[in-house]
This record gives C-alpha cells, sequence and structure tokens, in this order.
C-alpha cells in the first residue's frame, strides 16, 4: 500500500473514460492523465484512496510506442483534447475497445465493433462555446479540467480558422467598449459566452452572444464589426439568465441576418438556428448516418419513428427510401427547423411534433402506430426505461440506436434484450478526434 507523495514505477496498460491512463500497482489502480498505453512511468502519487489512486507524470522512463509529439501548446492546460500526445490509430483503438469493454462489463453482451471510421482531426469541429471572463486581462477560451478557470486559447486546432479570427472581433470589441464579463461566483457581468456554428458546405457561420441580461451594451458597433467578416451570415444574442452550467438560456434575439445558417448533409439542406441540435463534425455525421440507414435496411414500405429528432437530420435522410417518417424532439426550435428542412428539400412524408420522447412513444403507441424501424438519437444519458418498455412494445422490426456515451448505451441495450431485443451489429464512429468523446451507431432485433 502507498500514500501521497509515494513515487513509484508504472507500466500503462489500459485508458480510462475520461482519456487518462492506468496502470496497476500491488494490484491497485493507478489513474494518471496524459500517459499512454504502453508507457514505463516514474509516478507522484498526488492522491490516494482505499480503491484506487491518482498519479502525474515525473519522468517517462520508456515510452509507449503509440507516443507522438503534441502539437498544441495548450495540451496541458486546457480541458479540451485527451489524445494530442499518442498517435490516430492508437486513439481509434482505445476507443474502440471502450465501446466493447462497456458492452461486456456492464451489460454482459458479446458484441465486436464491425467498423470503426476515423477522420479528420484537425479543423473539424462546426460548433465551438467559448467562456470569457477576466484575471487581469480578458480571457476567451476553455475551461481547465475539472476547474472552471478559463484558459485562454487564441487558436484551437479543433476549431475553424475562421473561429479564431472571430473571436479577435469579440476581444476587441469588449476591450474598446469595457463590457462587463461574467463571474460565476457572484452571477454579475454581462457577456457569459461566445457562440459559433459554421455550415461546412456552405461556409455560412453564426454568430451568437450568451450574455446575463435582456440586451447587451454596444451591440451595434459589435454587430458592425461582425458584418465585416462576409461569412457571417447571422448574428444573434442567447439570453441564459440563471445561474447555472447551462451555456444556452431558451430565448434567442436576432440581431442581424435570418437567425440560421445552411448546411448539406445526406444530399439535405438543412437549416441550423441557435437551439438547433446538430453533430458538431459533418463530414463523419454523413457517414455514420449512412451507417443507419444500412441498419434499418428500409425497402420504401416502412414507418419509421425518429425519437429525439433534433432538426431532422436522420429521419428526413431515410424519408426518400421509406413510406413515412415521425419525428419528435422536445425543443421547439428543433421542430421547427425540422419542419423547414423537411419543405425545403421537398419532403412531403414527413412530420415532426414537439414532445418528450417518452409520452410522444406512448401516445402513438395507444393510436395504434407500428413503425417498422425506430430511431433513438438520446442525449448522453441515454433512454429511460419506461421508453425502452414502450417502444418494445411497439414491436418494431428494427431499431436503430445512435450513442454518443458507450455506458448509457450498453445499459439500455441490456434492457432491451430482457424485452426481446438483441444487440446484431456495432460500428463506432470517431466524430470527435482527439478527445474522450465516441459515437456509436448499433441495430437491435427481435429475438
Amino acid at each position: 500500500m502507498f500514500k501521497k507523495n509515494d513515487e513509484i514505477e508504472l507500466v500503462i496498460d489500459g485508458y480510462t473514460a475520461e482519456g487518462s491512463g492506468v496502470g496497476h500497482f500491488d494490484g491497485m489502480a493507478v489513474f494518471v492523465a496524459n500517459s499512454a498505453v504502453g508507457d514505463r512511468l516514474k509516478v507522484h502519487i498526488i492522491k490516494a484512496k482505499k480503491t484506487y489512486a491518482i498519479g502525474k507524470i515525473i519522468e517517462i522512463v520508456s515510452p509507449s510506442p503509440d507516443r507522438i509529439e503534441t502539437d498544441c501548446p495548450y495540451f496541458n492546460s486546457c480541458g479540451g483534447c485527451a489524445f494530442r500526445h499518442i498517435s490516430y490509430q492508437a486513439e481509434l483503438n482505445a476507443k474502440k475497445d471502450r465501446v466493447e469493454q462497456a458492452f461486456s462489463r456492464l451489460a454482459r453482451i458479446d458484441i465486436k465493433a464491425e467498423s470503426v471510421c476515423g477522420g479528420e482531426t484537425e479543423r473539424y469541429r462546426n460548433k465551438a462555446q467559448f467562456p470569457v471572463g477576466f484575471d487581469g486581462d480578458v480571457k476567451i477560451g476553455f475551461f481547465a479540467p475539472r476547474s472552471h478557470r478559463i484558459v485562454d486559447c487564441p487558436d484551437c486546432l479543433l476549431q475553424p480558422e475562421d473561429f479564431s479570427e472571430i473571436v479577435n472581433i469579440f476581444r476587441e470589441w469588449i476591450k474598446d467598449n469595457g463590457i462587463s464579463l461574467y463571474d460565476e461566483e457572484a452571477h454579475k457581468g454581462v457577456l457569459r459566452h461566445i457562440y459559433l456554428r459554421k455550415a461546412t458546405a456552405t461556409g455560412e457561420i453564426m454568430a451568437c452572444a450568451v450574455i446575463n441580461a435582456d440586451c447587451l451594451p454596444a451591440v451595434s458597433d459589435l454587430a458592425e464589426r461582425l458584418k465585416k467578416n462576409e461569412s457571417i451570415k447571422t448574428f444573434a444574442l442567447n439570453i441564459n439568465k440563471e445561474k447555472t452550467n447551462v451555456i444556452l438560456g431558451d430565448k434567442c434575439v436576432n440581431v442581424f441576418g435570418d437567425g440560421y445558417i445552411t448546411d448539406i448533409l445526406c444530399k439535405n439542406r438543412i437549416r441550423i438556428s441557435p437551439l438547433s441540435f446538430y453533430q458538431v463534425n459533418k463530414n463523419q455525421a454523413q457517414k455514420l448516418y449512412e451507417k443507419a440507414l444500412e441498419y434499418a435496411a428500409v425497402n420504401g414500405d416502412e414507418t419509421v419513428l425518429d425519437l429525439y429528432c433534433g432538426a431532422g437530420t436522420i429521419g428526413l435522410s431515410m424519408a426518400k427510401k421509406v413510406k413515412r417518417v415521425i419525428g419528435v424532439e422536445i425543443i421547439p426550435e428543433a421542430v421547427e427547423d425540422a419542419k423547414i428542412n423537411a419543405a425545403i428539400n421537398d419532403i412531403d412524408n414527413a412530420d415532426f411534433f414537439c414532445s418528450d420522447a417518452s409520452e410522444a412513444a406512448q401516445m402513438l403507441k395507444e393510436k395504434g402506430i407500428k413503425p417498422d424501424c425506430i430511431i433513438l438519437d438520446p442525449p448522453r444519458k441515454g433512454c429511460d426505461n419506461s421508453l425502452i418498455k414502450t417502444v418494445s412494445e411497439m414491436n418494431p422490426e428494427r431499431i436503430v440506436y445512435v450513442s454518443c456515451d458507450p455506458a448509457t448505451l450498453a445499459r439500455d441495450c441490456a434492457v432491451f434484450k430482457e424485452y426481446g431485443y438483441n444487440a446484431d451489429r456495432l460500428s463506432v464512429f470517431d466524430l470527435f478526434p482527439r478527445t474522450i468523446h465516441v459515437e456509436s451507431v448499433v441495430l437491435l432485433t427481435r429475438g
């Protein structure tokens, strides 16, 4: 047994869900940030508990063959990336293993990923939310790991270069106009976050200021500065006066432009407003949706129920290949976007309505709706048991489950198994290279 401030030699043999390396010393797990599987390290213990310890690298005695030179000056201080110190193939292997191990350990389901799809590792994100604050100077960037201390980041390698230019416009405007920046503890200050979205296919950009007020001082000056960037199609204010860690509020006020941007996904034009859910990696999302369509195995005569449909992207990608699509989403603005997306793509067999997924599924079941295929794309917390029960009782031939969290996906698939649906096929998609996140799609079939 060891204690805080001990120094040990450790071999890293795995990764945690948070991206830290893990090794074992005298039978105890030791977690070490920025380590790589295969590293032999000299480690300083900074926290020792009864069942685990946390260590810090003192020396890399023998580096892992997966190790590479870190290409970002903010990697060790910013909480965004977890895997900039290992090769991309090693990262893909780790994410595949994480998904498969979730099924094996948490659900006792033995399933292997039939494909692991990687993509661009730089400049792939189409959305960024930058917290702003003041610490001797204006700070705009990302929160440090396990804290709300802002690490100033003039250029993130995951974001389009356009975003860095726009952040600089905000930075200069803040300084020139003495804009008060939000203080979480005091719940004072006006500007909370800078929120940017870009349509990959069209190049259109949306800028949004998240504010702790009903209006923004010097907003006309900011608007004029933003208009000089011809890619910025629209600029809006998002009002969030709640004392919360949730970034966006429910109300948006448009300053200029139409209040939305338009991208192209799976050959459909997709309208994106500030509150719409839209995958942050468009190119990888398209590959994932193509796999979802393959798993759905539609032949033109099916009714598809798309739960947690967001702006309708998955359902609309299938609409021209099925008889009917029914989409359900709890965010009103996203539902309106989904309806408009159907209209602008001449899709007349898709209906979208605003509701909680569980309540909608129950209502549709009571009405006798019998979908042939149900698409599930829930938030990170997954599906509740009542929804799984209702979906199973609707008796679809296939359920296609898209998930951003392997643990809740495995948990839910175990519950589906109790209702007679088995996880038959699994594919892994890296929509978030260099971060801890991974996306999966599973085909569930009856019996």
